[in-house]
């Protein structure tokens, strides 16, 4: 189909960029990767008076350490987080999760930033990123504001974000002594996930000493299985890890739909969350 008629702007600067969002309102879009924007508009899904192409501003891609924490621009590629050293060694779990995106042609072109902002409960980059404890960097006409990723994370496709802002950068504690494993389950290669699961896990002394589990597509928005997480800490083998898990669903909301009941969901959840704390807790 033909996207309805709409403005384009193509701004060089992140203070540009802000500016014409501010001029325009929620008539605007921002166009990062394009990977979730343009088949909106192709269906008339979306009716923008104005589409602001991020995609010239350098300072919005690359990624740098900050102390103990990590820094990603919003605009750097899946595939540019896959293979930078710095996620792969302070935060593995985000370069496993962004090899499982879709299909190359996706992640040459998709933006982590773009991924977030978008807000698909059923993505896999944004409970990963909720279980990573990250947080988001925003700029607006006011300047720059962070915003905790279980904050950001409104409801279906909504974000935190004033029609004004545009997220800038992840900030990602360093997470090289956890382990780490992405799980999830899909009808067939380049879906979304049925559902998902992303866990860390600290051992001490052979235990678990904290476990931090996201969940993709449980809900209108990623999750933290919070039950499933305080149940896992002090668990030493297989069989106490399952009786933790079997609270991975406890307080989500699964959607039933054409993919999955939502008693399939909630079995889903708990099966694959077990999965992934044993693979992360090196117990698998």
């Amino acid at each position: 189909m033909i996207p309805p008629a709409f403005d384009y702007a193509r701004p060089d600067s992140v203070d540009e960029a802000v500016g014409l969002l501010a001029g325009a309102g929620e008539e605007a879009k921002v166009l990062a990767g394009g990977q979730s924007l343009l088949p909106l508009l192709r269906l008339r899904l979306a009716f923008p008076e104005l589409v602001v192409d991020v995609g010239r501003i350098p300072e919005l891609r690359g990624v740098r350490e900050d102390g103990d924490t990590l820094v990603i621009g919003a605009m750097t590629t899946h595939h540019d987080v896959i293979h930078d050293p710095l996620v792969r060694r302070h935060a593995a779990l985000l370069a496993s999760a962004t090899a499982t995106v879709a299909d190359p042609a996706v992640r040459h072109r998709g933006t982590l930033g773009g991924s977030l902002a978008h807000a698909d409960p059923a993505a896999d980059l944004p409970g990963v990123v909720l279980a990573l404890d990250g947080e988001l960097v925003a700029q607006g006409p006011g300047g720059r504001r962070t915003i905790p990723a279980r904050d950001f994370f409104v409801d279906y496709l909504q974000t935190a974000l004033a029609p004004d802002e545009l997220l800038v950068e992840v900030r990602l504690p360093k997470a090289d002594d956890w382990g780490f494993h992405y799980e999830k389950f899909h009808r067939v290669a380049q879906a979304y996930a049925i559902v998902g699961v992303a866990a860390l896990v600290r051992r001490d002394d052979g235990h678990i000493a904290e476990a931090r589990v996201g969940l993709t597509n449980m809900g209108s928005t990623p999750l933290r299985a919070a039950a499933a997480e305080a149940a896992l800490v002090g668990a030493g083998d297989a069989e106490s890890v399952a009786r933790a898990t079997e609270a991975a669903a406890e307080g989500a909301r699964p959607a039933q739909d054409m993919s999955a009941s939502v008693e399939y969901r909630e079995h889903l959840a708990r099966v694959l969350t077990r999965r992934a704390v044993l693979a992360a807790a090196g117990m698998g």
